[in-house]
């Protein structure tokens, strides 16, 4: 028997090709999205109620996300028929209009995305990728399928990410830190010489933790 390889991407990987049929239409991701941000999220099933949920949560942020350039691309392996169907009983059920595509996985492409969760048959995980505009993976979180995601941590950590490429590292919780709320961390000095100076250009609890204001 032919085994079966698991790859999951790693942070500063460039995401898999995949082509697939979803409720758009065929993509080629991350070609199609090339250039921009896009957070991909797999779902274990269709008509499924913490999947319901979910959708529903990504929904009501799309317009947050949108903000950031930031596209959203949801992913299960059901197939297109099952994802219009379900995208339809949303809306005719309870008012929400998804408005983002919905990928036709198959084993294969959950395979290269390491989604296939070990002993709950094909189904998949809740993943979570979040890519870059020049297509590298920036972040992943992966979920069983009993615990829905939080989609204010996804829209936080999208913000973070972009802001901690131009400005500097962002702190715990932010933009609510406990010891400098929304201010930008200042990269560490890699010689004695700026180590001294630090504390007379930033607001510093030491040389080594220095702060600034978001930008």
């Amino acid at each position: 028997m032919e085994e079966v390889k698991f790859h999951m991407p790693l942070l500063g990987d460039e995401f898999p090709e995949i082509k697939a049929n979803t409720t758009h239409g065929p993509m080629n991701i991350p070609g199609d999205l090339k250039g921009q941000w896009f957070v991909l999220f797999s779902h274990p099933a269709d008509f499924t109620p913490v999947c319901t949920t979910e959708f529903v949560a990504f929904q009501k942020r799309y317009d947050q996300f949108e903000k950031l350039g930031c596209k959203l691309v949801g992913m299960s392996v059901d197939q297109v028929f099952s994802h219009i169907k379900w995208i339809e009983w949303i809306k005719d059920e309870l008012g929400v209009e998804i408005q983002f595509p919905v990928v036709a996985a198959n084993d294969a492409i959950a395979n290269k995305l390491g989604m296939l969760h070990p002993g709950k048959g094909t189904n998949t995980v809740r993943a979570v990728f979040i890519v870059d505009p020049n297509s590298k993976v920036r972040l992943v979180m992966y979920y069983p399928q009993e615990v829905g995601r939080n989609m204010d941590e996804i829209v936080r950590s999208v913000k973070a990410l972009q802001i901690s490429d131009k400005q500097g590292a962002v702190p715990a919780g932010w933009p609510n830190n406990e010891l400098i709320k929304d201010r930008i961390i200042v990269p560490p000095p890699n010689n004695e010489k700026d180590a001294k100076k630090r504390k007379e250009q930033y607001e510093c609890f030491d040389w080594w933790f220095c702060h600034k204001p978001l930008e």
